[in-house]
């Protein structure tokens, strides 16, 4: 408490003694401070001077690329190409990243030169290969909006049903896997 005292205390100390510097004025309270400071002082005047810069945007790349390189993911630098694929398919920016993460662990467990974090085509001997990750990230999100969002699937339980059918046998953890990283990335 004494700390938050002093840290919001400092202007007003700050212009009392700015005050006091320029014009050698006796202060008796901190409202004179005030008022004098009003008539008489000009921000050239004060010797320190807090300042703050705050800038909008969209955090979603940050997230995005700040999870891949916790998870030391390939992906990492393509974190502003993912938020901007998915807004162009209106996906939920975290579900390519999701799902790279539940069938790949983020690009780190994938077939040989497939640039194929998500498990798209492959079943058994069947591997469908990438050129890069770019061009995969566009296909699937592709896919993903045309063959379930648009067909109503909109939930990862029930694009499980579609995209991985063995795993709705088991119980579901692909779904559970993914809605835990869809979480973790909120």
């Amino acid at each position: 408490m004494k700390s938050l005292f002093l840290i919001l205390s400092l202007p007003l100390v700050l212009l009392a003694s700015a005050i006091l510097l320029k014009n050698s004025l006796t202060i008796h309270s901190p409202k004179q401070a005030i008022l004098s400071a009003q008539d008489e002082l000009t921000v050239s005047d004060i010797p320190y001077s807090l300042s703050y810069l705050v800038k909008s945007g969209d955090a979603r790349p940050i997230i995005i690329r700040d999870y891949l390189y916790l998870h030391r993911s390939p992906l990492e630098p393509y974190a502003a190409q993912i938020v901007e694929i998915s807004d162009k398919y209106k996906l939920d920016y975290r579900l390519l990243v999701a799902i790279a993460r539940q069938e790949s662990n983020l690009c780190k467990v994938i077939p040989d030169n497939s640039y194929n974090c998500w498990g798209f085509g492959i079943y058994g001997d069947k591997i469908t290969r990438f050129d890069n990750y770019s061009q995969g990230l566009e296909i699937v999100a592709n896919t993903l909006k045309t063959k379930y969002i648009d067909q109503g699937l909109t939930t990862p339980e029930q694009i499980m049903a579609k995209y991985t059918p063995p795993s709705l046998e088991k119980g579901g953890p692909w779904a559970k896997g993914v809605n835990q990283f869809l979480s973790e990335l909120e």
